[in-house]
């Protein structure tokens, strides 16, 4: 049947023709050229993993070129490095200023998040931004620790280890677990693999980001307060009864005193960058100045002696080798794996998110599997100098953008600040309060709860609404992996319910024009005397199939039944299929079934305008001869033309 054109020769057509009038034929359904196995094969995996065609730019290219094509592929560095000059160099020298005074302040905090040593979290903005400058492809993307994988990684370590009592080990697992984040990263770019982090719904990353802030900001209260006897739980109640029952003695006014008064500065300050986007470096070295103002404060008062905590030390020099300290092999193994695997998964989210957004900003590309490789290879080094899992933030990622950044050249200007920092001024932080830390990290995490997604969520679909606020309760009220486990399970739930329960929509004829639409959207379609039409949203497959045959045959019934006492029943169901992009075999055997129910009724099946996967499939098991070559249509009018000539109208 391979390129065979449907005929109308079936004598009972002829006889409708001789009764209705002239009727020009219908048109003819094209089939196309049958592929072999190998063909159907290699189409399915070049649109799967190659859509995106990355070797079309070697295709009749010198070899010499496609040795330069293949290094500038896996390190962008030398593609805009060629064309750099001292004018994008100011740019991103000015940008790469800012960031930096932004993500020292804020890498020493998201450490104490992690339960990890603050210089951890420094050296996590020395070497992953570095690596990242060579083979990123996003010009504005800002690399370093996040409030959210800090929380996390804190999260599940500590379930291993206890921080304090057993630190070494704690701090191994936390260099497994970033060296196992970077290999998923690495894995899903180099498979090509990305498409599975897309499974993670929007809705759900909003309730997710959402609720962790909230339980970041939670968190904070313990060195807001000045609170020394603190729940290591993370849910809302826990904190709040651990905030509460060290109300008589627990407080230290002095320590609240600077960690409120910094936090309005620091709110201030967010709010007026907000209103005034020229005036975006004052939030942004904010951080930085209350560091400063809030360690001079302490120093010169000796607050500490009365109660307020501070940092106390910080290493000095830059980041100490720790391949030796990852676990490679017993228990911590597979424990480091799992944990990696999770927060690779949720930084890898989060970094790809980010980098698209500001390439639409600018109206330029990325392309995702570059990014996953770029990101898996910075952390892989990165764990083996003693770094814990780095990626793309939202805040410094703005502020890198706002600065006028031009390449990925101020990541470079930020690690290189870092390492003056590491190297220089590390024992200046001694007497900076941890107090100021918490505002800093939640006056940072206010702005992950993003109220308009929420309300938009609401009008748009509720169950993505519900997704959201599922995922968000689920991190405030529990903790941040059941709030992650709640915010997978619904986002596959909403894919297996789209898949199972599609769309299937009752037709009618649009006046004067022979055009045919969901009677719901359009109120004035007219069904046709005789004739029902439908319109399956969807491809039809195992998960589906019966679900669509009895969906037709309900309102088959429905409409047999308002019809009952007129003189025209419905003789004819004609299925729209233009929607319907693939089937299978469950899904032929559905349209089988539909046509031996509608048979014993003595009622005909159509088809209109099926694709051509569809009608290869269909020739492929016969169904054409089944139902009747002349019974498939190239459109609904068409189909209307033969079985009801005086309804249909020429296009």
């Amino acid at each position: 049947m391979s390129g065979r054109i449907v005929s109308r020769e079936d004598p009972v057509q002829s006889e409708r023709h001789s009764e209705a009038g002239s009727v020009a034929p219908p048109s003819k359904v094209g089939v196309p050229p049958r592929k072999n196995a190998w063909e159907e094969f290699k189409s399915v995996v070049n649109e799967t993993f190659f859509s995106d065609q990355p070797l079309r730019h070697f295709k009749d290219q010198p070899k010499r070129k496609k040795v330069a094509l293949f290094v500038q592929g896996l390190f962008p560095v030398f593609q805009w490095g060629r064309g750099y000059n001292f004018s994008k160099f100011k740019g991103d020298l000015i940008a790469g200023l800012t960031i930096a005074s932004l993500c020292i302040p804020q890498d020493i905090g998201y450490a104490k998040l992690a339960n990890l040593p603050a210089e951890n979290g420094l050296y996590s903005s020395f070497v992953p931004p570095l690596v990242y400058a060579v083979m990123g492809s996003s010009r504005d993307i800002a690399i370093g620790p996040v409030a959210v994988v800090s929380l996390l990684l804190g999260t599940l370590l500590s379930q291993v280890y206890d921080p304090v009592k057993e630190a070494e080990e704690y701090k191994r697992l936390a260099f497994t677990a970033t060296f196992f984040a970077g290999v998923t990263q690495l894995a899903l770019g180099f498979l090509r693999l990305g498409f599975l982090i897309d499974f993670l719904s929007h809705a759900a990353i909003v309730g997710f980001m959402g609720g962790a802030a909230v339980t970041i900001a939670l968190q904070q209260l313990k060195g807001l307060l000045g609170i020394k006897n603190f729940t290591k739980k993370t849910d809302i109640i826990s904190v709040m009864r651990s905030v509460w029952s060290n109300v008589q003695h627990g407080w230290n006014w002095q320590t609240i005193l600077i960690g409120v008064s910094f936090l309005v500065f620091l709110l201030a300050t967010k709010y007026i960058g907000k209103k005034h986007k020229k005036l975006f470096w004052i939030p942004a070295i904010a951080p930085l100045t209350s560091v400063i103002l809030s360690t001079f404060f302490v120093y010169i008062t000796r607050a500490d002696k009365d109660g307020v905590q501070i940092v106390k030390h910080i290493d000095k020099g830059i980041n100490p080798p720790s391949l030796d300290k990852i676990f490679f092999h017993g228990d911590n193994l597979t424990k480091g794996f799992k944990i990696g695997v999770v927060a690779g998964l949720i930084a890898l989210t989060e970094a790809v998110a980010i980098a698209r957004t500001f390439a639409d900003l600018k109206d330029y590309e990325i392309n995702g599997n570059k990014e996953m490789m770029a990101l898996g290879t910075m952390n892989i080094a990165g764990s083996m100098t003693s770094c814990y899992v780095a990626t793309g933030s939202f805040s410094r990622s703005a502020v890198n953008y706002m600065a006028g950044c031009s390449t990925p050249m101020s990541n470079i200007v930020m690690a290189c600040v870092v390492l003056l920092t590491l190297e220089l001024i590390t024992p200046l932080f001694k007497y900076t309060p941890n107090a100021i830390l918490a505002s800093i990290i939640i006056c940072a995490v206010i702005g992950l709860i993003d109220i308009d997604a929420v309300i938009l969520l609401w009008k748009i679909d509720k169950f993505d609404f519900i997704a959201c606020m599922g995922a968000f309760f689920g991190v405030v009220f529990d903790s941040v992996e059941i709030g992650l486990l709640i915010a997978v399970s619904l986002s596959l739930f909403k894919i297996l319910l789209q898949v199972t329960r599609p769309r299937i929509a009752l037709l009618g004829k649009l006046p004067k024009i022979a055009i045919f639409r969901n009677i719901l959207q359009y109120p004035g379609a007219k069904r046709i005397d005789g004739i029902l039409m439908v319109r399956v949203d969807s491809s039809i497959y195992f998960s589906n199939a019966n679900y669509v045959k009895e969906r037709i045959l309900r309102w088959l019934a429905d409409e047999t039944e308002k019809l009952k006492d007129q003189s025209l029943p419905i003789k004819v169901v004609v299925i729209d299929m233009s929607p319907v992009n693939d089937i299978d075999t469950s899904g032929i055997h559905a349209i089988e079934g539909l046509y031996s129910h509608l048979q014993k009724k003595e009622i005909e099946l159509a088809l209109a305008n099926p694709g051509p996967v569809i009608m290869e499939k269909l020739l492929a098991a016969n169904f054409d001869k089944l139902i009747g070559e002349d019974n498939i249509f190239l459109s609904v009018n068409e189909a209307i033309k033969t079985y009801a000539p005086n309804a249909a109208l020429d296009p």
